[in-house]
């Protein structure tokens, strides 16, 4: 049987992304856990997140997760969502933290003076449906229609990025990078625990990639 883990590092929706994962995997054990011998004993790893960087890193450490997640992050295939994707690169602005340093770039947050197409001011944290432009062809992106819609609710993003990692982008304001694909790891800027049957078909897209 395929065991999915959900990284319990006490921040983030990981009931709802659990829950999500069950619904497209229903052959699956989808555990959410904390311990590394059941991280190690998964088949993939699935990393959510929503809060702050600094707390992210911090209960990491508390919870003796860091080598963990940064080994399985390059032996497993692994998603990043929204704080998933931010943490996995070298620096933030957010609390000027580290992050794994598993990706180059790094985080910043959205500048105030940005406008929409109609001249609107736009609002921090980017929150709400945007389309998501698939740069590259991936499995990630099976089924999915051009330029389909997901949920995002986030005031930072990723600048000075590996551009060949890139393998999304979304526009706020400006383009900014909404997915990363490298080898087995991947991550996604938005929620697709959130994003309705896109969302979905991503998530059911990752459990059946074979990197």
């Amino acid at each position: 049987m395929m065991r999915i883990a959900v990284v319990d590092y006490g921040m983030g929706n990981l009931r709802s992304v659990a829950r999500a994962l069950n619904r497209v995997a229903p052959e699956a054990e989808v555990e959410v856990t904390d311990c590394p011998e059941r991280l190690h004993a998964a088949h993939r790893i699935v990393f959510p997140g929503q809060g702050a960087l600094p707390d992210c890193m911090r209960r990491l450490h508390e919870r003796h997760l860091l080598g963990v997640v940064r080994e399985l992050a390059q032996t497993r295939p692994f998603l990043g969502i929204c704080l998933g994707l931010q943490v996995l690169f070298e620096h933030s602005e957010e609390g000027e933290v580290a992050g794994l340093g598993l990706l180059t770039g790094k985080v910043r947050r959205f500048p105030a003076d940005r406008f929409g197409p109609q001249g609107e001011r736009l609002k921090v944290p980017h929150m709400g449906w945007n389309e998501v432009h698939a740069t590259r062809e991936h499995f990630l992106w099976r089924g999915l229609a051009p330029d389909s819609r997901f949920y995002f609710v986030h005031s930072y993003y990723v600048q000075e990025l590996d551009e060949t990692e890139c393998a999304a982008t979304t526009t706020y304001g400006f383009p900014f990078t909404s997915a990363v694909i490298r080898d087995n790891l991947c991550a996604v800027q938005f929620h697709p625990e959130k994003s309705a049957s896109a969302g979905l078909t991503l998530l059911s897209n990752f459990v059946h990639w074979a990197p």
